[in-house]
């Protein structure tokens, strides 16, 4: 972790010990070095920096092109190798600087549903998840999120005091999916696409807030 990382990561870990009493679950179970995709449920912005935590290692976060241009913001996303990304987060540019950053060693945050969820419950995966596990050869983490709607949901224009946690779960490996799609039809790797982000949401389905 660089200096900026490491002082965002200090204060928001007491900030979010503070108000939101946070707790964390099997964090041991992402891997410790090289490529890794964590992909997670996405219900409010308190999300992606509790999801990064409880990490000892630095993870990359998605962040709107648009936000770059701004002096300050642009100079933090940068210092914490953020990736600028479309809006929607799709398109080649943003595959490409995902599958870069993975290829270099880094841990990525994706989320499967593309958006917040309106309500909390969990929503169908967009298939770019999907593309994304499958052209990389890294190991997918799920990774859910608890309590995050009731303290800041889409709904609420402040956060509020409520107690959040996180859950990882073990190592996804999609050899057989990446290896048939190497010599797949472009049907089926619509398909298969698909096949890989419903199983790492089905596998984030499962997990609860407990040891």
């Amino acid at each position: 972790m660089n200096l900026s990382y490491r002082l965002g990561h200090i204060f928001l870990g007491l900030l979010y010990r503070l108000l939101f009493r946070y707790r964390a679950h099997h964090p041991e179970r992402v891997p410790a070095t090289g490529g890794v995709i964590l992909a997670a449920n996405h219900v409010s912005f308190l999300d992606p920096p509790l999801i990064g935590l409880p990490l000892r290692r630095p993870l990359s976060y998605l962040a709107r092109k648009s936000l770059f241009r701004n002096r300050l913001i642009g100079a933090l996303l940068r210092s914490w190798q953020a990736v600028p990304v479309d809006r929607d987060g799709g398109g080649a540019a943003g595959l490409k600087a995902i599958l870069d950053r993975l290829r270099r060693g880094d841990a990525i945050l994706l989320f499967p549903e593309g958006t917040r969820s309106p309500d909390g419950t969990l929503q169908p995966p967009r298939s770019g998840i999907g593309l994304a596990i499958i052209k990389s050869d890294c190991p997918v983490v799920p990774v859910r999120v608890f309590g995050t709607y009731e303290a800041w949901g889409r709904h609420q224009r402040w956060p509020r005091p409520r107690p959040i946690a996180v859950a990882y779960g073990e190592p996804m490996d999609f050899a057989e999916l990446r290896a048939e799609a190497k010599t797949a039809s472009r049907e089926r790797l619509k398909a298969i696409y698909q096949e890989a982000a419903e199983a790492i949401m089905a596998a984030i389905a499962r997990l609860e807030p407990r040891d």
